[in-house]
């Protein structure tokens, strides 16, 4: 992961520190989406890498994790394109300029937040469930 380094001086108007400091947000949203793909890519391998009897019966939560795949991949392709067209950000001239770029901002921001909060119940909801399993397993090794 690369540090961006963005420096705020004293001069910089309200704007410009606005724009500085969503471009740091930026950044960490598509670094924490690339961080998300892998981790979706290790999820489903070791769902994957279970034995057949073991995978049974969670196919629904599996498939859920592919949609997500997909969602991630889809906004972590809208954040880049965003990012890509602020270089534009410097040829504003005026403030109706200034505020496509922060609505446009606040919208990215809505949609990444939105699916980080989904994204981290499914995560939850799959380990709750491997626990109930190494739950239910402890016990039978318990009785046996």
């Amino acid at each position: 992961m690369k540090e961006l380094q963005i420096e705020i001086y004293p001069h910089d108007s309200e704007v410009e520190v606005a724009h500085k400091i969503n471009t740091m947000e930026l950044e960490n949203w598509i670094n924490h989406l690339t961080y998300v793909r892998g981790e979706l890519k290790n999820l489903v391998g070791f769902y994957n890498a279970q034995p057949i009897e073991k995978r049974m019966g969670q196919e629904k939560i599996i498939q859920h994790f592919e949609m997500k795949k997909v969602d991630n991949d889809v906004i972590l392709s809208s954040l880049i394109n965003f990012k890509n067209s602020r270089t534009a950000i410097a040829e504003c001239e005026d403030t109706s300029c200034d505020m496509v770029f922060l609505q446009e901002h606040e919208k990215c921001r809505r949609m990444y937040l939105f699916h980080i909060d989904k994204y981290r119940k499914l995560k939850d909801q799959f380990f709750s469930m491997l626990q109930g399993k190494f739950s239910a397993s402890k016990k039978e090794t318990m009785i046996n």
